[in-house]
Parts: structure tokens; sequence; C-alpha cells
């Protein structure tokens, strides 16, 4: 067994302006953190990049309760091929369709009433929305999808060597879908099955999923890939945040190449400390890119 927390999804954006204001006004997120650096990161978080970057933490409460968005902005670069690797990030919420409509944005309905509306991000990334009131201290944000080329080996890696759980009566009924977690339910990653034949594309605009667990349970999850012949992108080793608390991460990628990070909770929970001035330093800095249109 695993002991895990899905943490947040990561999603790289070119025009940083214009996303924010979609995840801020349009879904009613929060900026929780955020963190600028002069180079690339030791672990690709922000892609194949060696630049200057930003950091946006984004969601509907604590990252030590919620699961929430990574927002990777790239200075200068101010787009990214999509591929059809990421499926959908589903929320439930019985306003964001009004406020997507009053700002112009498009609403794509899918399937039978009641069923969830489709919204694109500036960038393109589809977001799912179920028209529900939300529990009293629930997180909105219910799933990720990802696409994969064989369920079944996907499910192998997932459920088998990583541990995670199927979720009994959470998935979708079609047999091409499978839903898996490491909370009984309360976040859920979400595997569907391409069409026969269709190759997976991660493209330019590939993200990341990102789960923290204890420190001496990262060395654990190395060996369970080695002795699987699975794939080890980066090597455990420890990450600096200016000012802020080191943490020691460890990247995987499954068999269609979507990158896992495991981060030790002990460092990420000092890290992801509400910054309540993060709101404000990221407005500055939006307003002073000389790359970003505003």
């Amino acid at each position: 067994m695993i002991a895990a927390r899905a943490l947040h999804y990561v999603f790289k954006i070119g025009n940083r302006a214009k996303n924010i204001q979609f995840f801020r006004e349009i879904l009613g997120m929060k900026v929780l953190r955020h963190e600028e650096f002069t180079q690339g990161c030791d672990a690709a978080c922000n892609g194949p990049y060696d630049n200057r970057w930003s950091k946006t933490m984004i969601g509907y409460g604590p990252e030590a309760s919620h699961f929430v968005i990574e927002l990777t902005y790239n200075y200068g670069v101010r787009e990214y091929a999509l591929g059809n690797d990421f499926a959908g990030l589903t929320i439930k919420s019985r306003d964001i369709l009004d406020r997507a409509r009053r700002h112009g944005y498009p609403v794509a309905e899918e399937g039978a009433p009641g069923e969830p509306s489709v919204l694109l991000s500036p960038d393109g990334y589809r977001v799912l929305v179920v028209p529900e009131e939300v529990p009293a201290g629930a997180d909105p944000v219910q799933r990720v999808a990802l696409h994969v080329t064989e369920l079944a080996r996907s499910r192998a890696y997932w459920a088998d060597t990583l541990a995670m759980v199927p979720v009994a009566g959470t998935a979708d009924p079609s047999p091409d879908r499978l839903a898996l977690s490491y909370d009984q339910g309360k976040f859920v990653l979400e595997l569907r099955q391409l069409a026969a034949g269709t190759p997976l594309d991660r493209a330019k605009a590939y993200g990341r999923i990102a789960f923290a667990v204890p420190h001496a349970t990262q060395p654990h999850i190395d060996e369970l890939i080695r002795r699987a012949g699975g794939t080890v992108l980066t090597p455990l080793i420890s990450l600096d945040t200016p000012g802020k608390a080191t943490v020691r991460v460890i990247i995987l990628a499954d068999p269609d190449g979507h990158e896992i990070c495991f981060v030790d909770e002990e460092g990420f929970g000092a890290l992801s400390a509400l910054d309540p001035d993060s709101n404000a330093a990221l407005d500055k800095y939006i307003a002073k890119d000389p790359f970003q249109e505003q």
C-alpha cells in the first residue's frame, strides 16, 4: 500500500493574464501562492525550458485540504501545442456556467441534462462543469481525466504498481474508463481509453499530476517502479524554492508518458503554506511582463 494524497495538476499557460482571469473570475478559484524563478527547474517542473518562469497555485481552498491547479508560465513562450493526453478537469458548481456565459465563454453541452458541460480555458484545456451544489467543506474539484492507449496496461501500472484503488460506484459505466483514488474517492484520477489505433500525443502542453507521500515512502516508490521496469524521469532529488522550504521529489512516467510527481509530505506541507500576498504579487508581475498581452 502507498499512503498518498492528491495535490495538483500542472497546466502550462501562454497568456498569463487571460488564464488568471479565467481561473479567478470564471471558475471562482483563489490564488494560494505565487513563485517566480530565474532559471529552469532541475525536475523540469516548467517543462524543457531553461529560462525565467513562474508558478501559480490556484484553487478553492488550502493545498493541505484541496486539489488545486498549478499554472506554469514560461516568460516569452506565448502558446503551447495541445495534444490529446488531457481529457478534462471536473468541477462541481452551480455558478460557473452563468459566469462563463456572461463573460462570453462558449459552453458546450455534452450528454443528457444534468451531465457535465464543457468550458475551454484560454489555452484550450477542457473543464467539465457538473451543475450541482457543493456540500459544505467539500472540494469542488472532483477529478482529473487522462487519455490512455491501453486501459488494461494503465490499470496494471496505476493500480497494481502504484496502489491506487479502483473506486466502486463512481466510475463511468463504460468499459473504456477507470476511476482510481488514494483517498476513497475524495479525488479521482480517471483513465479514459482512446479509440483503437489512436496514438497518444502529449505535444508541447503536456502536464503533470502530483501526490504527496511520507518522506520514507519515496525510496519505496523508486524501488517499485524499477522492479516493474517502469520509467523514472527524475530520480529522487531535492528542490529549493527561494525563501521557502526544500522538498524532495521523484518524477515518474506511466506507460503513455503521463508525468507523475511524488513529493515528500513533510517538506511540501511547509512549502505550500497559504501566502496572503500572492494574489497582489501575481498581479504586479503580470502588469510589468514585457511578453504579455493584457
